[in-house]
């Protein structure tokens, strides 16, 4: 486990549970000492005559690792239980996983991906930094849709390496999430458990945060993947290039498109489920995706920063930095003239390196050199997660587009991390709510709230803007874009509104430093911002500030 916990955090979710007892247990969570969970753990003293088998630990609910039931493990209708488990099938390794589907692997059922956060690193660089990769594996296991994906140790022992597994079931409309802990599989939920209180946060739920599939580089370039955009550096007499699996790897571009349809059908699933008699039980868990940030994909510049010179020209810094445009543009369609993203003067990125001492550093391996990281400006911005709940939501008519415009706008120049927004979700219900009365409700509670706060609140804001006319609101939110747009695109070609642009990005690099999905120091440049520098929001007219 000691490999798996350095290299990826994330995977290693059970070792919260065996560290419990030295660190503190989890809200809700006894100290597990059983017998069961040391065996799901893979302790060296464990009598495996009584392996292989499924056990059942979700963190956050159960106190123990146990086997599943006859009747649990009949329950779960996704391949990984109908083509393994149900059949005392535990695969060790992933080429065995591969190899015990019902059809041979075709690049029409079976793509596999490559990342690794050092792995663009040139080598024989000193020290050299752990080139850990991992495989990502997306499968159909019959069929033309993907089922499974794979995550697993790409250059490591295959059958010491971690193994997890995100398997869909058709007939419960969930992703049920296993992970191989030698010489047991351990089930750790389904999509469900992401949602419930207890759960929530916890185990692989600190991740897959919303029960979905996870990819934080989603967009082009496609950081630290191999893809179209970068190649993961390999030495040219390196063994890892016989690897079967590496000999099928494609770019991440294709990926993108697995994981936003895998992501869309889980949301069509959940909003089906939490509709289907006509009452949503728990309106905050839908509301949270309009009014905070649940979760965040990583974008950059599609420029590599070593080529980066002062004559270089202008930057197109990543778009979801200044607005949610995925929201705002493509799904709301607010008429929007001005050009996004704002280009920012390459002589001006330079300089900040030199300013803010931008660095790649890795404490673990003692590895550090300056500059940023290899794909230029890395930031936050909205997940897709998030984007496709509001999306469907609007879509099948659980709130409107002009409310979700009007929740987006109050805040709109964060499109991460608002605190601002945030604030609405106090007028949210939390008791069960009729469908037809979810928007209703929460419009009329944020309107009283508004008669005795200044115009300035979030609810004042939200108020002006649910108040223009529905042949109005359009033009005039599409007007306030392309005012701020201009603002900004002025302020960028000034070397302080540059810098201020800089901390606004630590500022938001910090936030999602402090989420479980920053597993990797290599995935953000350091600077030499002081860590508990004050957090930082954008005015609607180009101007960083305080957060409030």
């Amino acid at each position: 486990m000691d490999g798996i916990r350095e290299h990826r955090r994330a995977t290693a979710w059970l070792q919260q549970a065996r560290t419990a007892e030295t660190r503190g247990s989890p809200p809700g969570i006894a100290h597990p000492t059983s017998r069961a969970v040391l065996s799901a753990l893979g302790d060296a003293d464990f009598d495996d005559r009584n392996a292989p088998k499924l056990y059942r630990f979700v963190v956050g609910v159960d106190q123990q690792a146990r086997p599943l039931e006859a009747h649990e493990l009949a329950e779960l209708g996704d391949p990984m239980a109908e083509l393994f488990f149900r059949k005392d099938a535990f695969p060790l390794t992933v080429q065995d996983l591969l190899a015990g589907l019902p059809e041979p692997a075709t690049k029409a059922n079976q793509s596999v991906y490559l990342i690794g956060e050092a792995g663009q690193i040139p080598l024989g660089s000193a020290p050299e930094p752990p080139r850990a990769m991992r495989f990502a594996v997306a499968r159909a296991a019959t069929g033309r849709d993907v089922d499974l994906l794979v995550s697993t140790g790409a250059n490591e022992d295959p059958a010491a390496t971690f193994l997890q597994v995100a398997a869909w079931d058709p007939v419960a409309k969930v992703f049920n999430y296993y992970m191989r802990l030698s010489p047991v599989w351990v089930w750790a939920g389904n999509s469900w458990s992401a949602l419930a209180p207890g759960s929530r946060g916890h185990g692989c739920f600190d991740s897959h945060i919303n029960g979905s599939v996870v990819m934080k580089e989603l967009k082009a370039p496609w950081s630290n993947w191999q893809s179209q955009a970068a190649t993961i550096r390999l030495a040219p007499d390196s063994p890892f290039r016989d690897d079967p699996l590496y000999q099928q790897v494609v770019g991440a571009e294709n990926l993108e498109l697995t994981v936003r349809a895998l992501i869309g059908r889980w949301t069509a699933a959940r909003l089906a489920a939490v509709a289907q008699d006509g009452i949503v039980e728990h309106p905050e868990q839908l509301m949270r995706h309009l009014f905070t940030t649940t979760a965040v994909n990583l974008a950059s510049t599609t420029t590599q920063s070593s080529t980066i010179t002062p004559s270089s020209g202008d930057l197109l810094l990543p778009p979801g930095f200044w607005l949610n445009g995925d929201a705002l543009l493509s799904d709301l369609e607010l008429p929007v003239t001005a050009a996004l993203p704002p280009m920012a003067p390459a002589a001006h990125y330079v300089e900040s390196l030199t300013t803010f001492d931008f660095a790649l550093e890795e404490k673990s391996s003692g590895f550090s050199q300056p500059g940023d990281t290899f794909f230029a400006f890395v930031v936050p911005e909205p997940a897709c997660e998030d984007n496709d709940v509001v999306r469907q939501m609007v879509e099948q008519g659980l709130i409107t587009d002009k409310f979700a415009a009007c929740a987006f706008m109050v805040d709109f120049t964060d499109p991460v991390f608002s605190s601002v927004r945030a604030q609405l979700m106090a007028h949210v219900p939390t008791t069960p709510t009729a469908v037809t009365e979810l928007q209703d409700h929460t419009v009329q509670a944020i309107l009283e709230a508004a008669t005795s706060l200044p115009p300035s609140s979030p609810e004042g804001r939200f108020a002006a803007a649910w108040a223009l006319a529905d042949d109005v609101w359009p033009k005039t939110f599409a007007q306030r874009i392309d005012d701020y747009l201009g603002r900004v695109g002025r302020r960028i070609r000034e070397s302080a509104g540059f810098d201020d642009y800089v901390r606004l990005a630590e500022s938001r690099r910090r936030d999602f430093k402090a989420m479980r999905l920053n597993e990797f120091e290599l995935t953000l440049p350091t600077t030499n911002i002081p860590v508990d520098a004050a957090r930082l929001r954008m005015n609607d007219d180009g101007t960083v500030a305080p957060a409030s």
